[in-house]
C-alpha cells in the first residue's frame, strides 16, 4: 500500500468519524448542508481560476 492511498483511507476514515459524531450529537444535516456548500463552492473557484 503506498503512502497516497494510505493517507487517502485515513482522511476517508476521519471523515466517516467525524459524520458518525454529528450524527449523535444531532447535527448530520448541518453537517451534509455544509459539505454540499463547501463542493460548490470549491467547484465554482475551480471554474472561476482555470
Amino acid at each position: 500500500m503506498s503512502i497516497g492511498k494510505t493517507r487517502g483511507f485515513l482522511y476517508w476514515l476521519a471523515r466517516l468519524m467525524g459524520d458518525v459524531s454529528a450524527v449523535q450529537k444531532g447535527k448530520g444535516g448541518r453537517r451534509v448542508a455544509r459539505r454540499v456548500a463547501g463542493k460548490a463552492t470549491g467547484r465554482a473557484l475551480r471554474k472561476l481560476f482555470k
